[in-house]
């Protein structure tokens, strides 16, 4: 039977994840999972398929703040809640636009935008902020975080295995897990079961099947150096997960929708297909 292997919380979209051995979810996802956002001055949001070196900065949650570090940098640590003197900036991610975020102050922006070499701000989830799941598969009442359309993205450890022997076969490196930035990681199934599971059971908590993820240039990015590092594993995905309805997208990893809005999952967990 599949069970949970890995869990991973990313506290600032498109920085640094940190694996955990449990993690409680909410509406949004996992409870201090891309609660954050790092936006343009026109509110856009930025990621590491435009800023590659983003991966070199951890993000880390403390009970009371967030705390960002990089090598040779320094530190800057903020609270994860609004402060007093915190203002109201309108942001977007892809479609979801007008989305009221709290700006998390000019420390925060100058600390960002020194690193990254770009004007920036650091933006935070507060009690205006609302995102409704645009996806077709979503349902009433299906809200999402900064994650870029889902809460949740699943991958078995079989599924990397097999793209990882598919990778040597054609004389590259094998690729880690975190390329993917996967939220749950699974093993005990066959290489891409869980492109079949249409609803599931993990722990106590039910999920239902979102749709294929359509990987991007961040899969090619060192998650550690934030270097850019070839083609791979884009071109091989390409010779064997095209998406049939669209075959300018390779897939890899299942979105998943939870259906049980509030609860706790844990490594080793059992995982079921309903």
């Amino acid at each position: 039977m599949p069970r949970v292997t890995g869990l991973f919380i990313y506290p600032v979209k498109a920085l640094r994840g940190h694996a955990v051995t449990s993690a409680e979810f909410d509406a949004l996802g996992f409870v201090g999972d891309r609660r954050f956002l790092i936006v343009d001055a026109a509110g856009k949001f930025i990621t590491q398929r435009t800023v590659p070196q983003m991966a070199r900065i951890n993000a880390i949650l403390s009970a009371d703040n967030l705390t960002l570090s990089a090598d040779g940098a320094g530190q800057i640590t903020v609270p994860r809640t609004a402060q007093s003197n915190d203002f109201v900036r309108a942001v977007s991610v892809w479609k979801s636009e007008n989305l009221q975020a709290e700006d998390c102050g000019d420390s925060a922006s100058t600390w960002l935008s020194d690193f990254l070499g770009l004007k920036c701000h650091l933006v935070r989830i507060g009690r205006d902020f609302r995102r409704p799941m645009l996806k077709s598969s979503a349902r009433s009442g299906d809200l999402v975080s900064f994650a870029d359309a889902f809460p949740f993205l699943i991958i078995s450890e079989a599924s990397l295995a097999e793209l990882d022997d598919r990778l040597v076969e054609n004389l590259a490196e094998p690729v880690p897990m975190n390329r993917f930035r996967p939220s749950i990681v699974v093993d005990g199934c066959e290489p891409f079961d869980e492109d079949q599971w249409t609803r599931l059971k993990i722990g106590d908590a039910i999920f239902r099947h979102g749709g294929p993820c359509a990987r991007c240039i961040v899969t090619t990015t060192d998650q550690l150096s934030g270097e850019r590092v070839g083609k791979e594993p884009l071109r091989t995905l390409a010779t064997f997960r095209r998406d049939a309805s669209d075959p300018s997208n390779v897939n890899f990893g299942v979105n998943l929708i939870h259906e049980t809005k509030v609860g706790r999952i844990q490594v080793g967990d059992t995982v079921v297909a309903l």
